[in-house]
């Protein structure tokens, strides 16, 4: 769900202004992204991007490719909007909504090239665990919204959560692992490393990054 959250006033102004310039408002109809971007190009998805720092680092140093990210926290929308103008970013645009109905609703089959969904909400108690986004439906709305032997990029720093994942992508037919690593934050798997990630290291925990493609 949205989740408003304490706003500072640049956070506040920016979600005044600049949205029209990088937001997407959720409706329940299919993008076109050429029209959206303005040009015909890769597309990578991001899935709760958190403050946006990583994600306008990676469309700052990829212009050949278009971003989307989905967030539902307005303050780290604000602030990745703040970031992006600041950058002069023109390859990123926002949508904030539910990634599950976002993915459902708006993103086209076969359209999108990779779907990262780095370090998210690890509901660690046993009776949450149905809330983990990586469930068997959503690897299938993934499979269906990648384009042929597009990849799914995930990292999490709860080693329950890694087993949890390692275990619903077994079970998966849509995705093979291409690689796999276990790290200190060392050794991050085609990605910047994100705010989350220090944290979790701050308090002593390993780092899992996977890559998996599609492969129907």
């Amino acid at each position: 769900m949205r989740r408003s959250g304490r706003l500072t006033p640049s956070q506040r102004r920016a979600l005044d202004e600049l949205w029209p310039t990088y937001g997407i408002d959720f409706k329940p109809q299919i993008l076109n992204f050429d029209s959206v971007f303005s040009r015909a190009a890769p597309r990578i998805l991001e899935i709760g991007f958190g403050n946006g720092d990583t994600l306008v680092q990676q469309a700052g140093e990829d212009p050949s490719r278009d971003f989307l990210g989905i967030e539902v926290h307005d303050p780290g929308i604000g602030h990745c909007l703040i970031a992006a103008q600041k950058a002069a970013i023109t390859n990123l645009r926002l949508i904030a909504h539910d990634a599950i109905e976002v993915l459902e609703s708006q993103i086209p089959s076969a359209s999108i090239h990779r779907i990262n969904v780095y370090f998210p909400d690890p509901w660690p108690k046993k009776r949450h665990h149905k809330r983990r986004i990586i469930q068997p439906p959503f690897l299938d709305l993934c499979a269906d919204r990648l384009e042929p032997r597009g990849s799914l990029r995930i990292a999490t720093d709860w080693a329950d959560y890694a087993g949890h994942i390692i275990e619903v992508l077994a079970q998966s037919d849509r995705f093979t692992c291409i690689e796999q690593r276990e790290h200190d934050g060392d050794k991050p798997l085609d990605r910047p490393m994100t705010k989350f990630e220090r944290r979790g290291l701050h308090h002593g925990h390993r780092i899992w990054d996977w890559r998996f493609d599609r492969i129907r």
